[in-house]
């Protein structure tokens, strides 16, 4: 069972390792440049509150929000404390894998989100060196105790809640390993294989569809048929029908 406080704290002290460090920078990078492009009144930070992610924003209202008791506001991220269509971004680094409940999250910030709202996840890539280093770790520690979920997977979650992916990104490239982190070119292992990077980012948005009312196309001569027929009536009949009006009025 995983603890949705204790594991906030133990991942934020594994970024403060060597491997932890490497994801961490990368991962500022794109959110710093990712967010600065993204417009609207509040955004969210759900999880890692020691971590600002969204110091690049332009969003007025920012604050983060976790189980952790240093944040802005303490909830949740299965039951937001906030008004359905109140936000216009969402960040969540590495909180689904680390969740009993993926799916009420993604709900939960669905609702939160206003139409054409964005949502920005960050998570660990299973079918990379990190998947395979979990492995060997036997799902020990952290980041390997959490549950590494598939792009494919998490895309196929977000289309039945209405999202569109606009964009994917991989990043952390070179294998967890101390001695090869800094020294591999990670362009070049991005050129030659794309979707091998240990941490992938994926940016949504939230689609409404809009309704158009349909007007019936009727049969115009079916329609004269129907309505009952009004006699004519011409000049002489129309100036007989004054005069007696004038008669009736007293003139």
């Amino acid at each position: 069972m995983i603890d949705c406080k204790s594991t906030a704290k133990s991942l934020s002290g594994w970024f403060a390792t060597e491997q932890g460090s490497y994801v961490l920078e990368r991962e500022q990078i794109y959110f710093d440049h990712t967010v600065n492009d993204i417009f609207g009144y509040n955004a969210l930070q759900l999880g890692l509150p020691e971590h600002d992610l969204l110091r690049n924003s332009r969003i007025p209202l920012r604050f983060t929000g976790s189980t952790h008791v240093r944040t802005d506001v303490q909830m949740c991220p299965d039951e937001l404390p906030l008004a359905t269509g109140s936000l216009d971004l969402v960040i969540m680094p590495h909180v689904l894998e680390f969740s009993e409940q993926p799916h009420a999250i993604l709900r939960e910030v669905e609702r939160v989100l206003i139409p054409e709202g964005n949502l920005i996840i960050s998570g660990f890539n299973p079918r990379s060196l990190w998947g395979v280093q979990r492995s060997l770790k036997r799902k020990r520690g952290y980041p390997w105790c959490g549950d590494f979920i598939a792009l494919s997977r998490l895309k196929d979650w977000l289309s039945l809640l209405g999202f569109d992916v606009a964009a994917v990104r991989f990043s952390a490239y070179a294998p967890p390993f101390g001695q090869w982190l800094e020294r591999l070119s990670e362009s070049e292992v991005e050129r030659w294989w794309a979707g091998s990077g240990g941490v992938y980012f994926l940016h949504a948005i939230k689609r409404v569809p809009g309704m158009r009312l349909l007007k019936p196309s009727w049969n115009e001569g079916f329609v004269k048929k129907l309505l009952p027929v009004t006699p004519k009536m011409n000049k002489t009949q129309g100036k007989i029908s004054a005069r007696n009006q004038h008669i009736r009025m007293g003139k």
